[in-house]
């Protein structure tokens, strides 16, 4: 996984920033341009906005690239999986990516996944989605998830050449605001099941490497 983190710091709060995980959905420019602007150098100004505001606005970023130092995430109770249009997965928790060998990855409460299979920072989105032809309404295909006891955390492993693997309670999210939850699943990452966000298998058949 590529890092590139930067800090910003104000007088009370300070946020970081993780260039590699960013894909500009601009949820902080349109929530506090004064704070937030990437015309300007620094484009972070902490110190623009009260401490409460920025960091309501961070929180908001749906990659997890922004932060703010310091800040226990934790207290999230539900995970959940947002099915974006044409675009990646976006996973808020208590998280954790693990590799296909159960390294971890990446611990953290929020992150954009990839789905359509080109990204070049798998299992990251890195906004290729835009530039493959990527196309998916973002509604639930029929549900593949297993019951069981719910469980604090989520666990995401990367299938090697497949799926993401997730472990513990979780709520997926459609575009038309249909959900449907449990605690274990195979999410595509292939970006070519008939059965999205689901995985049906057909990254056996595909050639997807990842």
């Amino acid at each position: 996984m590529k890092s590139s983190t930067h800090t910003y710091p104000g007088a009370d709060i300070t946020v970081t920033y993780d260039v590699a995980r960013c894909i500009h959905a601009a949820e902080c420019v349109r929530g506090l341009p004064a704070v937030f602007d990437p015309k300007r150098k620094p484009w972070v100004e902490p110190d623009q906005a009260p401490a409460d505001a920025v960091a309501a606005v961070v929180l908001r970023c749906p990659s997890g690239a922004l932060h703010i130092q310091d800040l226990d995430e934790t207290g999230a109770t539900e995970a959940t999986v947002a099915v974006e249009p044409d675009g990646p997965l976006y996973i808020r928790g208590r998280l954790e990516v693990l590799s296909a060998a159960g390294e971890a990855v990446l611990t953290d409460t929020r992150v954009a996944l990839c789905r359509c299979g080109a990204s070049k920072n798998k299992p990251f989105c890195d906004n290729s989605h835009r530039q493959s032809g990527f196309s998916d309404a973002g509604v639930i295909g029929e549900p593949k998830l297993k019951e069981g006891e719910a469980s604090p955390a989520l666990r995401i492993k990367l299938a090697e050449n497949g799926p993401l693997l997730i472990e513990g309670s979780v709520r997926i999210e459609g575009t038309d605001g249909e959900s449907v939850a449990g605690v274990k699943c195979a999410l595509c990452r292939c970006g070519e099941s008939r059965n999205k966000p689901f995985c049906d298998g057909t990254h056996r058949s595909n050639g997807f490497v990842g």
